[in-house]
């Protein structure tokens, strides 16, 4: 049975990326895949000490981190997975405070020894990649969130770090019409059908 785990980066309850998210995961439910969401506003991670102990172990496999709390058993999840969803809203043109913590906490994947000038991704010479799929939201326009806003960008950085493959993004715009905007039925459709696409 293939585990896909989604990391979703949204403050809100019920807002329109938990909502894409869940919108995923029942169509990869449906399809017989076995499914988990960890919502990083309710998940206990502390803010990164910037120490580097993590990056200096050599090897494929994240290192430990020097805090116990729950980045650890993330980790985890993250390496049992056989695909991935990463989701987060565009907040100042960046994903939200949440997942940008997350993201630094990731440092577990880098191998960076003293001296070095520049990190090395230690996923980066997998020959098999899991899928992932990202999804973001915005209150600007779609084409102009794509165009001028860092978040999918920041998103596809984080499956890169995490030995994992772009299979599709959704980035759903204009959320700022109303406090609880529906998601439109093209936008569920374009969810289900990039869904499918982590079965493969």
């Amino acid at each position: 049975m293939i585990r896909i785990l989604a990391i979703n980066g949204s403050y809100r309850d019920d807002g329109v990326t938990d909502r894409a998210v869940d919108c995923a995961l029942a169509a990869a439910r449906a399809a017989g895949a076995a499914v988990e969401q960890i919502r990083l506003r309710e998940y206990p991670i502390e803010f990164c000490l910037n120490c580097r102990e993590c990056t200096q172990p050599p090897g494929e496999a994240p290192a430990a981190c020097v805090l116990d709390d729950g980045m650890r058993a993330l980790v985890e999840k993250i390496e049992a997975a056989d695909a991935l969803i990463l989701a987060a809203p565009t907040n100042f043109g960046s994903v939200t405070a949440l997942f940008k913590r997350f993201m630094e906490r990731l440092a577990v994947y880098a191998y960076w020894p003293w001296g070095g000038r520049v990190p090395s991704y230690r996923k980066a010479g997998l020959a098999s990649r899991k899928p992932a799929l990202l999804i973001s939201s915005s209150a600007a326009p779609a084409l102009l969130a794509r165009w001028a806003f860092g978040s999918l960008r920041q998103l596809r950085a984080t499956a890169t770090l995490l030995g994992a493959d772009v299979a599709g993004s959704l980035l759903i715009g204009s959320t700022s019409a109303e406090p609880q905007p529906p998601l439109a039925e093209a936008q569920q459709a374009r969810l289900r059908k990039l869904a499918a696409r982590l079965l493969r």
